[in-house]
Protein backbone atom coordinates (compact mmCIF):
# COMPACT_ATOMS: atom_id res chain seq x y z
CA UNK A 1 0.00 0.00 0.00
CA UNK A 2 1.32 3.49 -0.38
CA UNK A 3 2.51 6.07 1.69
CA UNK A 4 -0.75 8.46 0.77
CA UNK A 5 -3.37 5.43 0.98
CA UNK A 6 -2.11 4.60 4.09
CA UNK A 7 -3.02 8.36 5.16
CA UNK A 8 -6.16 8.47 3.39
CA UNK A 9 -7.29 5.65 5.97
CA UNK A 10 -5.77 7.55 9.16
CA UNK A 11 -8.11 10.92 8.19
CA UNK A 12 -10.44 10.25 10.36
CA UNK A 13 -9.95 8.34 14.08
CA UNK A 14 -13.48 6.84 12.79
CA UNK A 15 -13.32 4.60 9.76
CA UNK A 16 -16.94 4.80 8.94
CA UNK A 17 -16.52 8.68 8.42
CA UNK A 18 -14.88 7.64 5.01
CA UNK A 19 -17.15 4.97 4.29
CA UNK A 20 -20.25 7.64 4.56
CA UNK A 21 -18.31 9.92 1.91
CA UNK A 22 -17.74 7.10 -0.47
CA UNK A 23 -20.95 6.24 -0.72
CA UNK A 24 -22.41 9.18 -1.61
CA UNK A 25 -22.91 10.64 -5.34
CA UNK A 26 -19.02 11.30 -5.35
CA UNK A 27 -18.02 8.92 -3.33
CA UNK A 28 -16.23 6.94 -6.06
CA UNK A 29 -13.45 10.01 -6.28
CA UNK A 30 -13.09 10.71 -2.19
CA UNK A 31 -10.12 8.57 -2.55
CA UNK A 32 -8.51 10.13 -5.25
CA UNK A 33 -9.17 13.76 -4.70
CA UNK A 34 -7.59 12.76 -0.86
CA UNK A 35 -4.54 11.47 -2.26
CA UNK A 36 -4.16 14.46 -4.64
CA UNK A 37 -4.39 16.85 -1.69
CA UNK A 38 -1.69 14.59 0.57
CA UNK A 39 0.25 14.62 -1.79
CA UNK A 40 0.39 18.47 -2.40
CA UNK A 41 1.30 18.91 1.14
CA UNK A 42 -1.78 20.03 2.75
CA UNK A 43 -2.65 19.93 6.50
CA UNK A 44 -4.91 17.09 7.61
CA UNK A 45 -7.96 19.88 9.10
CA UNK A 46 -7.89 21.30 4.99
CA UNK A 47 -8.21 17.53 3.62
CA UNK A 48 -10.80 17.03 5.93
CA UNK A 49 -12.93 19.90 5.36
CA UNK A 50 -12.29 19.81 1.57
CA UNK A 51 -13.95 16.30 1.64
CA UNK A 52 -17.03 17.63 3.66
CA UNK A 53 -17.03 20.01 1.01
CA UNK A 54 -16.97 17.68 -1.09
CA UNK A 55 -19.48 15.51 0.24
CA UNK A 56 -21.86 18.67 0.54
CA UNK A 57 -21.74 18.95 -2.73
CA UNK A 58 -22.48 15.61 -3.94
CA UNK A 59 -25.82 15.99 -1.86
CA UNK A 60 -26.52 19.38 -3.73
CA UNK A 61 -26.20 17.55 -7.03
CA UNK A 62 -28.17 15.30 -6.05
CA UNK A 63 -31.24 17.36 -4.84
CA UNK A 64 -30.95 18.76 -8.30
CA UNK A 65 -30.63 15.43 -10.13
CA UNK A 66 -27.52 16.52 -11.63
CA UNK A 67 -25.34 13.42 -12.85
CA UNK A 68 -21.45 14.07 -12.28
CA UNK A 69 -20.81 13.68 -15.84
CA UNK A 70 -22.82 16.85 -16.37
CA UNK A 71 -20.58 19.03 -13.78
CA UNK A 72 -19.97 22.25 -15.03
CA UNK A 73 -18.29 25.58 -14.03
CA UNK A 74 -21.78 26.56 -13.48
CA UNK A 75 -22.63 24.10 -11.32
CA UNK A 76 -19.91 25.21 -9.05
CA UNK A 77 -20.81 28.72 -9.49
CA UNK A 78 -24.68 27.67 -8.43
CA UNK A 79 -23.42 25.34 -5.45
CA UNK A 80 -21.06 28.84 -4.10
CA UNK A 81 -24.19 30.89 -4.43
CA UNK A 82 -26.32 28.76 -2.26
CA UNK A 83 -23.53 27.93 0.39
CA UNK A 84 -23.24 31.62 0.76
CA UNK A 85 -26.96 31.88 1.56
CA UNK A 86 -26.68 29.42 3.56
CA UNK A 87 -23.81 31.25 5.74
CA UNK A 88 -21.47 28.26 5.14
CA UNK A 89 -18.96 29.86 2.81
CA UNK A 90 -15.52 30.13 2.93
CA UNK A 91 -12.59 31.03 1.50
CA UNK A 92 -10.68 28.82 -0.47
CA UNK A 93 -14.33 26.81 -1.27
CA UNK A 94 -14.06 27.49 -4.93
CA UNK A 95 -10.54 26.31 -5.46
CA UNK A 96 -11.29 23.28 -3.80
CA UNK A 97 -14.18 22.72 -6.26
CA UNK A 98 -12.07 23.28 -9.20
CA UNK A 99 -9.70 20.92 -8.06
CA UNK A 100 -12.49 18.53 -7.77
CA UNK A 101 -14.07 19.28 -11.12
CA UNK A 102 -10.45 19.28 -12.52
CA UNK A 103 -9.74 15.65 -11.29
CA UNK A 104 -12.92 14.40 -12.51
CA UNK A 105 -11.98 16.11 -15.88
CA UNK A 106 -8.85 14.32 -16.06
CA UNK A 107 -10.15 10.92 -15.37
CA UNK A 108 -12.68 11.58 -18.11
CA UNK A 109 -15.65 12.15 -16.24
CA UNK A 110 -16.72 15.31 -17.53
CA UNK A 111 -16.19 16.68 -20.71
CA UNK A 112 -14.69 19.51 -21.05
CA UNK A 113 -16.83 22.44 -23.02
CA UNK A 114 -14.70 22.77 -26.74
CA UNK A 115 -12.27 25.46 -26.90
CA UNK A 116 -13.20 29.03 -28.64
CA UNK A 117 -11.61 29.77 -31.57
CA UNK A 118 -9.01 31.71 -31.27
CA UNK A 119 -9.50 35.68 -32.98
CA UNK A 120 -6.82 36.37 -36.29
CA UNK A 121 -5.23 37.91 -33.40
CA UNK A 122 -4.39 35.69 -30.41
CA UNK A 123 -3.84 33.44 -34.02
CA UNK A 124 -0.97 35.71 -34.86
CA UNK A 125 0.43 36.17 -31.22
CA UNK A 126 0.74 32.33 -30.92
CA UNK A 127 2.58 31.89 -33.89
CA UNK A 128 5.10 34.67 -33.26
CA UNK A 129 5.28 33.01 -29.53
CA UNK A 130 6.29 30.06 -31.48
CA UNK A 131 8.89 31.44 -33.72
CA UNK A 132 10.55 33.08 -31.19
CA UNK A 133 10.73 29.81 -28.90
CA UNK A 134 11.29 27.72 -31.88
CA UNK A 135 13.04 29.34 -34.45
CA UNK A 136 14.98 32.26 -32.23
CA UNK A 137 14.86 30.28 -29.73
CA UNK A 138 15.08 33.15 -27.05
CA UNK A 139 14.99 33.01 -22.95
CA UNK A 140 11.38 32.33 -21.41
CA UNK A 141 11.66 35.48 -19.89
CA UNK A 142 12.22 37.26 -23.46
CA UNK A 143 9.55 35.73 -24.54
CA UNK A 144 7.42 36.75 -22.60
CA UNK A 145 8.02 40.52 -22.92
CA UNK A 146 8.29 40.09 -26.74
CA UNK A 147 4.48 39.37 -26.29
CA UNK A 148 3.24 41.70 -24.14
CA UNK A 149 4.76 44.40 -26.07
CA UNK A 150 3.72 42.81 -29.41
CA UNK A 151 0.08 42.30 -28.17
CA UNK A 152 -0.09 46.37 -27.50
CA UNK A 153 1.16 46.69 -30.48
CA UNK A 154 -1.34 44.53 -32.33
CA UNK A 155 -4.13 46.10 -30.01
CA UNK A 156 -3.57 49.66 -31.39
CA UNK A 157 -3.11 48.88 -34.96
CA UNK A 158 -6.12 46.28 -35.42
CA UNK A 159 -8.47 47.13 -32.49
CA UNK A 160 -10.94 45.43 -34.70
CA UNK A 161 -9.38 42.13 -33.85
CA UNK A 162 -8.62 40.98 -37.84
CA UNK A 163 -4.60 40.26 -38.14
CA UNK A 164 -4.45 42.86 -41.19
CA UNK A 165 -1.23 44.52 -41.28
CA UNK A 166 -1.57 45.94 -44.79
CA UNK A 167 -2.67 49.52 -43.61
CA UNK A 168 0.31 49.88 -41.24
CA UNK A 169 3.08 52.71 -42.05
CA UNK A 170 6.01 54.16 -40.64
CA UNK A 171 4.11 57.02 -38.89
CA UNK A 172 1.64 54.26 -37.53
CA UNK A 173 4.68 52.84 -35.74
CA UNK A 174 6.50 55.91 -35.00
CA UNK A 175 3.21 57.26 -32.85
CA UNK A 176 2.96 53.62 -30.99
CA UNK A 177 6.63 53.85 -29.72
CA UNK A 178 6.53 57.22 -28.70
CA UNK A 179 3.53 56.48 -26.92
CA UNK A 180 4.58 53.85 -25.47
CA UNK A 181 7.97 55.28 -24.15
CA UNK A 182 6.10 58.17 -22.47
CA UNK A 183 3.91 55.62 -20.49
CA UNK A 184 6.57 53.19 -19.79
CA UNK A 185 9.10 56.34 -17.92
CA UNK A 186 12.04 54.34 -18.05
CA UNK A 187 14.76 54.18 -20.53
CA UNK A 188 16.07 50.41 -20.50
CA UNK A 189 12.04 48.93 -21.37
CA UNK A 190 11.40 51.23 -23.29
CA UNK A 191 14.78 50.01 -25.32
CA UNK A 192 13.00 46.41 -24.39
CA UNK A 193 10.21 47.62 -26.34
CA UNK A 194 11.76 48.69 -29.17
CA UNK A 195 13.44 45.33 -29.80
CA UNK A 196 10.32 44.11 -29.87
CA UNK A 197 8.78 45.86 -31.50
CA UNK A 198 11.84 45.15 -34.14
CA UNK A 199 11.41 41.82 -33.99
CA UNK A 200 7.57 41.54 -34.49
CA UNK A 201 8.03 43.88 -37.69
CA UNK A 202 10.49 41.46 -38.88
CA UNK A 203 8.16 38.55 -38.12
CA UNK A 204 4.84 40.02 -40.08
CA UNK A 205 7.65 41.03 -43.15
CA UNK A 206 8.47 37.68 -43.02
CA UNK A 207 5.04 35.89 -43.05
CA UNK A 208 4.19 38.56 -45.41
CA UNK A 209 1.52 40.38 -44.00
CA UNK A 210 3.26 43.91 -44.18
CA UNK A 211 5.25 44.76 -47.87
CA UNK A 212 7.70 47.46 -46.71
CA UNK A 213 10.42 46.75 -44.07
CA UNK A 214 9.17 48.53 -40.95
CA UNK A 215 12.41 47.71 -38.89
CA UNK A 216 14.36 50.87 -39.21
CA UNK A 217 11.25 52.94 -38.57
CA UNK A 218 11.13 52.41 -34.86
CA UNK A 219 12.86 55.30 -33.09
CA UNK A 220 16.24 54.22 -31.25
CA UNK A 221 16.13 54.97 -27.59
CA UNK A 222 19.03 56.72 -26.02
CA UNK A 223 21.65 53.62 -24.60
CA UNK A 224 22.45 55.01 -21.21
CA UNK A 225 23.76 51.73 -19.95
CA UNK A 226 27.00 52.99 -18.75
CA UNK A 227 25.93 55.94 -17.18
CA UNK A 228 25.83 54.81 -13.70
CA UNK A 229 27.17 52.60 -11.25
CA UNK A 230 25.70 49.35 -10.56
CA UNK A 231 24.17 49.02 -7.10
CA UNK A 232 26.30 46.87 -5.06
CA UNK A 233 25.71 45.75 -1.44
CA UNK A 234 29.53 46.48 0.60
CA UNK A 235 31.00 43.00 2.24
CA UNK A 236 29.87 44.34 5.39
CA UNK A 237 26.17 45.03 4.51
CA UNK A 238 26.71 41.37 2.36
CA UNK A 239 27.81 39.51 5.95
CA UNK A 240 24.60 41.71 7.65
CA UNK A 241 22.17 40.31 5.02
CA UNK A 242 23.41 36.70 5.43
CA UNK A 243 23.52 37.07 9.19
CA UNK A 244 19.68 38.27 8.92
CA UNK A 245 18.71 34.53 7.99
CA UNK A 246 16.89 32.60 10.35
CA UNK A 247 18.30 29.34 10.08
CA UNK A 248 16.74 27.31 12.79
CA UNK A 249 13.75 27.01 10.87
CA UNK A 250 12.35 25.08 7.27
CA UNK A 251 11.80 28.28 5.83
CA UNK A 252 14.81 30.30 7.22
CA UNK A 253 16.95 27.27 6.12
CA UNK A 254 15.41 27.53 2.04
CA UNK A 255 16.20 31.08 2.02
CA UNK A 256 19.31 30.50 3.03
CA UNK A 257 19.94 27.96 0.19
CA UNK A 258 18.34 30.48 -2.27
CA UNK A 259 20.62 33.78 -0.74
CA UNK A 260 24.27 31.68 -1.07
CA UNK A 261 23.11 30.90 -4.46
CA UNK A 262 22.56 34.58 -5.56
CA UNK A 263 25.47 35.92 -3.49
CA UNK A 264 28.26 33.38 -3.99
CA UNK A 265 27.37 32.39 -7.80
CA UNK A 266 25.07 35.43 -8.96
CA UNK A 267 22.14 33.22 -10.00
CA UNK A 268 19.80 35.47 -12.04
CA UNK A 269 16.37 35.06 -9.64
CA UNK A 270 14.83 32.99 -12.64
CA UNK A 271 17.78 30.48 -12.64
CA UNK A 272 16.87 29.93 -8.62
CA UNK A 273 13.40 29.75 -9.29
CA UNK A 274 13.78 26.97 -12.02
CA UNK A 275 16.45 24.95 -10.27
CA UNK A 276 15.86 21.31 -10.46
CA UNK A 277 16.68 18.81 -8.37
CA UNK A 278 18.21 17.14 -11.52
CA UNK A 279 20.29 19.69 -11.68
CA UNK A 280 22.50 19.23 -8.88
CA UNK A 281 25.46 17.03 -9.37
CA UNK A 282 26.67 16.20 -6.25
CA UNK A 283 29.69 13.82 -7.24
CA UNK A 284 31.49 16.69 -9.34
CA UNK A 285 30.34 19.63 -6.98
CA UNK A 286 28.60 21.37 -10.16
CA UNK A 287 25.15 23.03 -10.98
CA UNK A 288 23.77 22.83 -14.57
CA UNK A 289 22.07 26.00 -15.01
CA UNK A 290 19.80 25.76 -18.03
CA UNK A 291 20.17 28.36 -20.10
CA UNK A 292 18.05 30.41 -23.57
CA UNK A 293 17.12 28.07 -25.90
CA UNK A 294 18.89 24.42 -25.30
CA UNK A 295 22.14 25.96 -24.19
CA UNK A 296 23.09 25.04 -20.34
CA UNK A 297 25.91 26.04 -18.24
CA UNK A 298 28.24 23.82 -15.55
CA UNK A 299 28.80 26.34 -12.26
CA UNK A 300 31.10 24.81 -9.80
CA UNK A 301 29.22 24.01 -6.01
CA UNK A 302 31.16 25.92 -3.37
CA UNK A 303 31.24 24.01 -0.16
CA UNK A 304 29.21 26.49 1.42
CA UNK A 305 26.55 26.73 -1.01
CA UNK A 306 26.41 22.58 -1.29
CA UNK A 307 25.87 22.58 2.35
CA UNK A 308 23.43 25.06 2.61
CA UNK A 309 21.40 23.13 -0.34
CA UNK A 310 22.03 19.58 1.43
CA UNK A 311 20.68 21.14 5.07
CA UNK A 312 17.59 22.65 3.45
CA UNK A 313 16.99 19.09 1.12
CA UNK A 314 17.35 17.33 4.27
CA UNK A 315 15.78 19.13 7.09
CA UNK A 316 13.83 21.42 5.27
CA UNK A 317 12.42 20.94 1.78
CA UNK A 318 8.37 19.22 2.02
CA UNK A 319 7.90 15.70 0.55
CA UNK A 320 6.34 16.57 -2.77
CA UNK A 321 6.02 15.33 -6.51
CA UNK A 322 7.79 18.65 -7.68
CA UNK A 323 11.40 18.03 -9.05
CA UNK A 324 12.17 22.10 -8.06
CA UNK A 325 14.64 22.87 -5.66
CA UNK A 326 12.92 25.44 -4.12
CA UNK A 327 9.45 24.97 -3.42
CA UNK A 328 6.21 26.47 -1.55
CA UNK A 329 6.23 25.96 2.43
CA UNK A 330 2.27 26.10 2.05
CA UNK A 331 -0.18 23.65 0.18
CA UNK A 332 -0.18 23.45 -2.35
CA UNK A 333 3.11 22.42 -2.19
CA UNK A 334 5.14 23.01 -5.42
CA UNK A 335 7.92 25.47 -6.77
CA UNK A 336 7.41 29.09 -7.24
CA UNK A 337 5.29 30.54 -10.11
CA UNK A 338 7.54 33.06 -10.73
CA UNK A 339 11.38 34.59 -10.28
CA UNK A 340 9.09 37.21 -8.20
CA UNK A 341 9.48 34.83 -5.12
CA UNK A 342 12.82 35.12 -4.64
CA UNK A 343 13.34 38.68 -5.17
CA UNK A 344 10.77 38.46 -2.41
CA UNK A 345 13.11 36.54 -0.15
CA UNK A 346 15.64 39.02 -0.76
CA UNK A 347 13.86 42.38 0.03
CA UNK A 348 12.61 40.83 3.34
CA UNK A 349 16.08 39.76 4.13
CA UNK A 350 17.03 43.38 3.64
CA UNK A 351 14.64 44.48 5.80
CA UNK A 352 15.37 42.32 8.75
CA UNK A 353 19.51 43.55 8.03
CA UNK A 354 17.95 47.32 8.00
CA UNK A 355 19.48 48.02 4.62
CA UNK A 356 17.56 49.93 2.41
CA UNK A 357 20.00 49.87 -1.11
CA UNK A 358 18.44 51.95 -4.40
CA UNK A 359 17.88 48.48 -5.53
CA UNK A 360 15.91 45.61 -3.62
CA UNK A 361 15.62 42.72 -6.12
CA UNK A 362 17.71 39.70 -6.31
CA UNK A 363 19.59 41.39 -9.19
CA UNK A 364 21.56 43.31 -6.18
CA UNK A 365 23.04 40.66 -5.26
CA UNK A 366 24.27 39.74 -8.68
CA UNK A 367 25.71 43.27 -8.90
CA UNK A 368 27.26 42.82 -5.60
CA UNK A 369 29.10 39.29 -6.60
CA UNK A 370 30.74 41.02 -9.80
CA UNK A 371 31.66 44.34 -7.70
CA UNK A 372 33.73 42.08 -4.93
CA UNK A 373 35.47 40.27 -7.70
CA UNK A 374 36.54 43.51 -9.19
CA UNK A 375 37.80 44.49 -6.55
CA UNK A 376 39.55 41.06 -5.86
CA UNK A 377 41.33 41.34 -8.66
CA UNK A 378 38.89 39.25 -11.56
CA UNK A 379 38.99 40.19 -14.87
CA UNK A 380 35.94 41.43 -17.07
CA UNK A 381 35.79 38.21 -18.55
CA UNK A 382 36.33 36.49 -15.70
CA UNK A 383 33.17 38.22 -14.08
CA UNK A 384 31.69 37.95 -17.60
CA UNK A 385 32.07 33.82 -17.38
CA UNK A 386 30.87 33.24 -13.93
CA UNK A 387 27.76 35.02 -14.67
CA UNK A 388 26.88 33.98 -17.57
CA UNK A 389 26.95 37.15 -19.94
CA UNK A 390 26.22 36.89 -23.57
CA UNK A 391 27.93 39.81 -24.51
CA UNK A 392 31.24 41.46 -23.18
CA UNK A 393 29.43 44.88 -23.43
CA UNK A 394 27.15 43.76 -20.69
CA UNK A 395 30.30 43.04 -18.95
CA UNK A 396 31.45 46.18 -19.45
CA UNK A 397 29.81 48.39 -16.70
CA UNK A 398 31.36 46.75 -14.18
CA UNK A 399 34.73 48.31 -15.21
CA UNK A 400 33.79 51.89 -14.06
CA UNK A 401 34.13 50.51 -10.33
CA UNK A 402 37.21 50.40 -11.12
CA UNK A 403 37.21 54.43 -10.38
CA UNK A 404 36.81 53.87 -6.65
CA UNK A 405 40.14 52.07 -6.88
CA UNK A 406 41.94 54.13 -9.02
CA UNK A 407 41.07 57.23 -6.70
CA UNK A 408 43.63 57.25 -4.06
CA UNK A 409 46.67 56.64 -6.75
CA UNK A 410 45.53 59.76 -8.55
CA UNK A 411 48.05 62.76 -7.61
CA UNK A 412 46.69 66.22 -6.42
CA UNK A 413 46.64 68.64 -9.02
CA UNK A 414 49.04 71.24 -9.49
CA UNK A 415 48.76 74.68 -7.40
CA UNK A 416 45.60 73.12 -5.55
CA UNK A 417 42.12 74.08 -6.30
CA UNK A 418 40.86 77.66 -5.90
Amino acid sequence: MQDADRRTLTLYKDARTLERMRAGLLGAYVDAFARQLIDQGYARPSIRYSLQLVADFGRWLMQRRILVSRVTPESLSGYLRDRTRRGHFRPGDASILRRLRNLLAEQGIVVEDPPIAPTAVEQLETEFRYYLERERRLAPATVFHYLEFARRFLAQMVPKGEASLAHVQAADVVDFVQREAARLHHAKRAKLMTTAVRSFLQYARYRGLIEADLKPSVPAVANWSMASLPRALSAVELQRLLASCERGTAVGRRNWAILLLLARLGLRAGEVTALTLDDIDWAAAELCIQGAGVSANRLPLPHEVGAALADYLRDGRPACTSRRVFVRMRAPTRGFKSSSAVSTVVRRALARAGLDPAHHGAHLLRHTVATQMLRQGASLAEIGELLRHRSPQTTMIYAKVDLDLLRPLALPWPGGVS
